[in-house]
């Protein structure tokens, strides 16, 4: 791997220089984190659809972000209207798994399984091969809005897979603990080998994308949880794969840099949270930080205080209990409104001192 990350001058500095701003914005984030926390549920859950929707159209969805949270707002699990829906509820639930317990998820052939297995727990085609190393030769397809695809370059040969896959789930664990290259170096070096050996049938693209928020969350860059790297690979899609490109040619060869990955990767990290801070800055000026839903429940629980969780969940079945579980959690922590009791006999009232 060593010298595939051997770059000329002038490219270390462009990735000193770009790695400085993300190191920069990490630090600041944290502040912002504690000292604008009620401006957070906001962002995650734009930061959620984005991800979702730019993630399963890289690989040929047809879902707009306004489908998609419509579609997660009452996901109905033992319904699904397409395969599309499939692949969005796959990532929606991998996604969750990540963000709530990335802390415990070492990266470790079994637990990537399993994050494979969760991504494609829906989808009926894939039922033979998820959570399992391929069988059958595959290689990278691009996908266009009009139906059509094109080879981007061939992958890991079967026999060779797991071998790979262990060699740099090893190397990366190494290069992190010991520091001996850049997390982020590390990170991008990790997802471009998980993409050229391409080890599963099917999901390799979607998985690598969740691969990234995942190793970006173990690594201290909080901020992830509340942007979306999907969405801006999704509007550079071309030079996404013209990065990968640049460096398999040069496959199994001396020859064999990532260079230009690299600095793909980073920049689009950087223009990650350039996009934060411009949906920052926009929550922070609105009236309201609630989104629609929760002004929705907030206006329920005024109207017919006192309330259980029962009552809402009947009066905004549009919803579902998971997500208005949520969401009461979130006006109870933000002090809007105050639960009394415990158990079944749980009730809400609006906290009058905040009103």
């Amino acid at each position: 791997m060593e010298s595939k990350l051997s770059f000329n001058f002038k490219t270390n500095q462009e990735i000193l220089k770009i790695i400085s701003f993300i190191d920069g914005f990490r630090g600041k984030w944290k502040h912002i984190g504690v000292k604008e926390s009620r401006y957070l549920n906001e962002l995650k859950h734009i930061a959620t659809i984005e991800s979702i929707g730019s993630s399963t159209r890289i690989e040929g969805s047809n879902m707009s972000n306004e489908e998609v949270e419509d579609f997660v707002n009452s996901i109905k699990i033992t319904s699904f209207k397409s395969r599309d829906e499939q692949e969005v509820f796959g990532y929606y639930d991998t996604l969750n798994l990540i963000l709530d317990s990335y802390a415990s998820i070492e990266i470790s052939e079994n637990n990537i399984h399993q994050l494979h297995k969760t991504l494609l727990s829906k989808s009926k085609k894939d039922y033979r091969h998820r959570g399992k190393y391929k069988t059958l030769s595959n290689k990278v397809v691009a996908n266009y809005p009009d139906g059509s695809q094109k080879v981007i370059f061939n992958t890991t040969k079967v026999h060779l897979v797991e071998s790979e896959m262990k060699t740099i789930i090893q190397w990366t664990n190494n290069a992190i603990k010991n520091e001996e290259v850049h997390p982020l170096i590390a990170i991008a070096a990790f997802i471009y080998e998980f993409l050229s050996i391409h080890p599963y049938q099917d999901g390799n693209g979607r998985l690598s994308r969740l691969l990234t928020t995942l190793l970006l969350l173990k690594s201290s860059y909080d901020f992830v949880e509340f942007a979306s790297m999907e969405n801006e690979i999704e509007k550079q899609k071309q030079d996404y794969y013209k990065a990968l490109m640049a460096g398999q040619k040069n496959r199994y060869s001396k020859k064999e840099k990532i260079d230009k990955w690299v600095m793909f990767f980073l920049s689009t990290l950087k223009k990650t949270i350039e996009k934060l801070e411009s949906n920052y800055q926009f929550i922070k000026e609105k009236k309201s930080y609630l989104n629609q839903r929760q002004q929705n429940a907030l206006e329920y629980i005024r109207k017919s205080e006192p309330i259980k969780i029962g009552d809402l969940t009947h009066a905004l079945s549009e919803y579902t209990p998971y997500i208005l579980k949520k969401d009461m959690k979130y006006l109870v922590d933000e002090g809007l409104i105050v639960r009394i009791g415990k158990g079944k006999a749980t009730i809400y009232i609006i906290n009058e001192q905040k009103s």
